[in-house]
């Protein structure tokens, strides 16, 4: 019997769809549901996919998957072509290391069919930067404000507009910073009221909460 049970009705029923995290499957497991995709011609976002596990998979499956070594993910099935449309989500950066949650933001945001914009390294170190981005930040209906370190970016960015933020802190840095903790206390410590926060890396999360907030009043 096989020990994957994939939510096909999870979109239907939660507004987004399952993912596929792959940080703890198998190879074999991985490309099973890579097949049961296929046969039943479903798209899957599958999130955490190393390069190294993708470099494992059988050739043949490349071919069906988009891959982001970025944001370690890959789509199975059509990739949606976002036509220009309103800036609905920005994400914001505290620094360049934060990247790669960055894109795994952008990745299932535009796998769900939202668009997004990204503004990096607009960290408080240097605070002109984000005053410069703050106008277009400022155009979007939710902003995703992801930072390692002292994650203080949320908290400044949170004191700047009225905007719905996300917080996602990152688990770049060293020292006391160093696996994200200081940075989700930091986050879930913050005196700017209303700001809500998710898990240590955890950009699929924040995506998913950016989309049902969007979706709420639609």
């Amino acid at each position: 019997m096989s020990d994957i049970i994939i939510d096909f009705d999870r979109k239907q029923r939660c507004g987004v769809e399952e993912a596929i995290l792959c940080e703890r499957k198998s190879i074999a497991q991985i490309e099973s549901i890579i097949e049961l995709g296929l046969t039943n011609q479903v798209r899957f976002l599958f999130t955490r996919l190393t390069k190294e596990k993708w470099s494992q998979l059988k050739p043949t499956y490349h071919h069906h998957l988009t891959y982001c070594a970025l944001s370690n993910t890959a789509v199975l099935g059509e990739v949606y072509k976002l036509q220009r449309q309103e800036h609905q989500v920005a994400i914001v950066s505290g620094g360049s290391s934060d990247t790669g949650v960055c894109h795994e933001v952008l990745t299932t945001l535009n796998y769900h069919g939202y668009s997004a914009s990204l503004y990096e390294d607009v960290g408080v170190s240097a605070l002109w930067r984000l005053n410069n981005a703050l106008e277009e930040i400022n155009k979007a209906k939710v902003i995703i404000a992801v930072a390692g370190m002292e994650a203080a970016l949320p908290t400044v960015l949170s004191g700047m507009t009225h905007r719905p933020i996300i917080a996602v802190p990152t688990s770049v840095g060293y020292g006391v910073s160093e696996g994200g903790q200081l940075a989700l206390h930091s986050c879930l410590g913050s005196c700017a009221a209303g700001l809500m926060t998710v898990n240590i890396d955890n950009g699929f999360g924040a995506a998913c909460a950016a989309i049902k907030l969007l979706n709420a009043f639609s």
